[in-house]
């Protein structure tokens, strides 16, 4: 059984996708949400769906061991973020080697970064006159959007687009690619361990 915990900070559309996909998969489970929002909207999502939800703060995850052996605990495998914004800690990312995925709303390694999420990128990428933006599925590490890339997909930035009109272009490639590379990873990375 693979275990998947997810973190996520939003209102949760990407998470809802992730859980939905991977709720038929026998071998494969969302065995919890990890939120440091009490009020996020992937909350209720998560409940609406039958996942458990744990909330934590910037303490808890900074400065004890309490969330990596909360996750041991849990049997957890797999962390993927889906609109969580906080650097994962050194302590999460030694026990969870090549096992923690994010998702981004731009091609990197441009448009990544601190305080690149959001509306913020896709302003970035208008502002910038990009011909193209996309989503980029990744590795984490030590530092904002540099982990090593895993998969990308591609859509066109429109002379007349807002950020608003971008991120709803966005949103469609992470709906439709987000949970599909997960799968493939996860499952076909377990096949060659």
């Amino acid at each position: 059984m693979n275990n998947i915990a997810i973190f996520a900070s939003g209102s949760g559309t990407n998470a809802q996708r992730l859980i939905e996909h991977f709720s038929p998969i026998t071998d494969t489970n969302i065995s919890i949400l990890l939120t440091n929002k009490k009020n996020a909207g992937v909350i209720e999502r998560a409940k609406k769906l039958g996942v458990p939800v744990r909330i934590f703060d910037r303490e808890e995850f900074y400065n004890s061991e309490n969330i990596v052996d909360f996750l041991q605990n849990e049997g957890i495998d797999w962390v993927i973020l889906a609109g969580f914004l906080w650097l994962i800690p050194s302590n999460l990312l030694k026990v969870f080697p090549r096992r923690i995925v994010n998702i981004h709303p731009a091609l990197l390694p441009k448009y990544g970064g601190r305080g690149m999420y959001g509306m913020n990128v896709h302003r970035a990428v208008i502002d910038a006159k990009e011909q193209e933006s996309g989503i980029t599925i990744h590795y984490v590490d030590g530092e904002y959007d540099s982990g090593s890339i895993i998969f990308q997909a591609v859509c066109p930035v429109n002379e007349a687009d807002t950020p608003e009109t971008l991120a709803a272009r966005i949103h469609e490639l992470e709906y439709k690619y987000f949970p599909a590379v997960m799968e493939n990873l996860i499952l076909n990375k377990n096949k060659n361990v």
